[in-house]
């Protein structure tokens, strides 16, 4: 899809649809991710805000639901329509059965969309006879429809790696999507929970089901919390960080993690080779009052003037594990895309460790549901380094089945069903002897 494709698709009469319908076409043909397509040149361009967040929740939920759909779709049609009319079917179907929207409204504007463009014109009376078939499906029928599938490459590896069972759980909490997490600014999870009207999770972390506008939650203003997955939590809880100690928060950005090392009082630096998501942690920093030392460099090449107590490393990875909040990762990802990312991750522990004093400690985590992006990273470290030993990691929350082979926790999406899952992560302890 072309760039001024890409920006008509929003300026039409129904902006959040078109908009909606731009960024699943970008997502399917040109494996391009929703956050990379939030620029000038993009589907959401030419619309506020409020639009444009509209229109990312429609693309979505639609790409959650594709096979679903399709399966509510696949007895109205002879052979499956290509490219934007398979979109626009897919969009209103899943507006209308998922999300409970007025079936007239839905249809009419997909019609609209079919006839806003050149190429779908001609297909805009097979779009209105096909969804008035589809708004007629019974709620049991859609609710019957088996989770959306992960594509072959990642559903084979992780059937070998976890088993059947946890893939068919893994999609389903896919399916489920994400809840919106806090983390407590004073570490108070009770007094937050109680203010926000959340659920205080046994990890520290506070959790808000439903649509939520963060910006007016209590406590937002005067930045007693920000939002992070509970998963994503638990790499800076484990480090323990101690006051005044000094500590290296690598790939930092959002910030996150930064601002949990900060917040226990120790002396931060915070390190991303990317200037624009470093002006995030800056900005994030800002508003709950903490400080960091932020430096923008590659970790690859950056070398402190002397070494570092602590390290957190969050490598970057396949992030297969936030697939429950971003169903488009695997639409945009291949198997050869991401395996240079583990030659990159075993070079950024060794760049790690030559940060790290002797007897300092290294938490290092991907939020990936690969074992080659964690137990095997792990267990390739301690090969190339004879001084480096994997550090149990304690604390009463930790379940006995997040355990990993080799040391470590491996999280994954189907795990707290009753609480609403968490993101797929590893994170491990690594302890450098120390000298003599």
């Amino acid at each position: 899809m072309s760039d001024k494709r890409d920006k008509k698709q929003g300026a039409g009469p129904d902006r959040v649809r078109g908009a909606a319908l731009g960024l699943i076409l970008c997502v399917l043909e040109d494996a391009r991710t929703i956050a990379e397509l939030g620029g000038e040149d993009g589907p959401l361009a030419l619309l506020a805000p409020a639009e444009r967040a509209a229109a990312q929740r429609l693309a979505v939920a639609t790409l959650r639901h594709m096979d679903r759909a399709d399966a509510i779709l696949k007895p109205h049609l002879r052979r499956p329509p290509r490219g934007a009319v398979r979109a626009i079917l897919r969009l209103a179907t899943v507006e209308m059965l998922q999300d409970g929207a007025a079936p007239h409204g839905v249809v009419n504007a997909a019609v609209g969309l079919a006839r806003a463009d050149r190429g779908t014109v001609s297909f805009a009376g097979l779009v209105n006879a096909v969804l008035r078939k589809v708004a007629e499906t019974p709620a049991e029928a859609w609710a019957a429809q088996p989770p959306q599938r992960l594509p072959g490459w990642l559903r084979g590896r992780l059937d070998s790696a976890w088993g059947r069972a946890a893939v068919t759980g893994i999609e389903a909490a896919h399916a489920a999507g994400a809840p919106l997490d806090l983390t407590p600014k004073d570490g108070d999870t009770a007094a937050l929970a109680a203010r926000v009207g959340g659920r205080a999770l046994p990890t520290g972390s506070v959790r808000l089901t439903g649509p939520v506008q963060v910006s007016a939650l209590p406590g937002y203003e005067t930045g007693d919390w920000w939002v992070q997955d509970a998963a994503a939590a638990l790499p800076a809880k484990l480090l323990a960080p101690q006051r005044g100690e000094r500590v290296l928060d690598l790939c930092a950005a959002p910030g996150g993690k930064t601002m949990q090392l900060a917040a226990a009082g120790a002396t931060v630096t915070s390190l991303d080779i990317s200037d624009q998501r470093m002006a995030r942690v800056e900005e994030n920093l800002a508003r709950t009052d903490l400080s960091a030392d932020l430096v923008v460099a590659d970790a690859l090449d950056w070398m402190p003037a002397e070494p570092f107590e602590a390290i957190l490393l969050d490598a970057p990875c396949s992030a297969t594990g936030t697939i429950r909040r971003h169903p488009d990762l695997p639409f945009a990802k291949t198997a050869a895309a991401i395996k240079p990312l583990f030659a990159m991750q075993a070079r950024m522990i060794d760049a790690a460790l030559a940060m790290l004093a002797p007897g300092g400690r290294l938490v290092f985590c991907t939020c990936s549901l690969l074992p080659e992006e964690g137990e095997g990273q792990i267990a390739a470290a301690l090969e190339r380094h004879p001084d480096l030993s994997v550090e149990a990691l304690a604390a009463d929350w930790i379940e006995p089945g997040w355990h990993a082979a080799g040391g470590g926790l491996r999280l994954r999406p189907d795990f707290w069903p009753d609480l609403g899952g968490m993101d797929g992560f590893f994170v491990a302890g690594l302890r450098k002897a120390p000298v003599g």
